[in-house]
C-alpha cells in the first residue's frame, strides 16, 4: 500500500484554482500523476457550496465535478459510520467539517494506510492527531 493524502478543502480549491496559496509541498504532491489522493465527500460538499458562492475561481459546479471525477488519483471517500464515529473523538477540533476530515484520516490509518492530510488549517496541525502535508 502506498502512501494516501487526504485533501482539505483549501488544497482542493487553491488546486484546481492554479492559486498560489497553495503550499509548495501540497502542490508538488498534487502534481505528481502517482500519487494516491482521498477526497473527503464533506471537502467536495464545501468545495461546491464555494463554487455556488462565487468564493473562488472555478467558473462552476459542473467544472468542479467534472475535474474531479476525470481524475484518476482521486478516490471520493464517503462519511460513513465508522467515520462519524472517529468524528465523535476529535473535540479539539471545532469546526465538524474539519473534524469529518481528520476524522477520515484517523480511520484510514486503524484500517493500516500510511496517510497525510494536505492542509494548512492550523487547528488540525496543532492538535498533532495526523501528520500534515502544506
Amino acid at each position: 500500500m502506498g502512501h494516501k493524502y487526504i485533501l482539505d478543502t483549501h488544497a482542493l480549491v487553491w488546486y484546481l484554482e492554479g492559486n498560489p496559496r497553495l503550499g509548495p509541498d501540497a502542490k508538488m504532491i498534487l502534481d505528481d500523476p502517482h500519487r494516491e489522493l482521498i477526497l473527503p465527500l464533506i471537502v467536495l460538499n464545501e468545495a461546491v457550496f464555494m463554487v455556488e458562492r462565487g468564493h473562488t475561481n472555478v467558473p462552476n459546479v459542473s467544472s468542479l465535478i467534472e475535474a474531479v471525477v476525470a481524475d484518476p488519483r482521486v478516490e471520493i471517500y464517503p462519511l460513513n459510520w465508522q467515520v462519524f464515529q472517529q468524528t465523535l473523538t476529535v473535540t479539539a477540533i471545532p469546526e465538524m467539517h474539519d473534524r469529518q476530515i481528520v476524522a477520515t484520516a484517523i480511520h484510514l490509518r486503524m484500517l493500516n494506510h500510511n496517510v497525510s492530510i494536505l492542509t494548512q488549517d492550523r487547528t488540525i496541525t496543532a492538535t498533532g492527531l495526523v501528520p500534515i502535508v502544506w
